[in-house]
């Protein structure tokens, strides 16, 4: 069911971008950056996060982490994790699988600056063995997203 919420996003708003299914798990960044040959940084993940009474999804270069200072003054609040039911019954997608694309409830989209380092990422595809390859600009533009800067320089 996910991953067809991702087939549909994408038939309507960007046919040309294909899914990519494996048959190996890329449920997190280390195994999704072997299975595609890219960098962990160009894993794009998906965070569900609650601020006060929203759900909000941010989406980060796979090796970096959130700076809560930077979260917090970013939103206004402080925020927390989903939990796994949470994340599945906000977004319809399993945990390892979470992406910006067809989701169950509309969601606030922020992607963090770090992206555009890279020119191509790849974020889940509504389950953990899917992906998709798309620039972060494309990305940025097709779930509406805010661009901002919320996480902790590498190292």
């Amino acid at each position: 069911m996910s991953l067809e919420s991702v087939r549909q996003f994408f038939a309507e708003r960007a046919p040309d971008i294909g899914i990519i299914e494996l048959a190996e798990s890329t449920a997190t960044v280390a195994q999704a950056a072997r299975a595609h040959y890219v960098k962990p940084g160009q894993i794009a993940k998906t965070l569900s996060l609650k601020v006060k009474d929203r759900v909000i999804l941010i989406v980060t270069c796979g090796d970096l982490r959130l700076d809560n200072r930077k979260l917090k003054a970013v939103l206004g609040a402080k925020a927390r994790m989903l939990s796994t039911d949470e994340v599945v019954s906000w977004t319809g997608h399993p945990v390892g699988g979470v992406c910006p694309f067809g989701l169950e409830t509309p969601l606030q989209v922020l992607c963090d600056v770090s992206l555009r380092q890279y020119d191509e990422v790849l974020p889940a595809a509504g389950s953990i063995y899917s992906a998709v390859r798309i620039s972060p600009q494309l990305l940025a533009e097709l779930t509406d997203a805010t661009w901002v800067d919320v996480c902790q320089p590498p190292g």
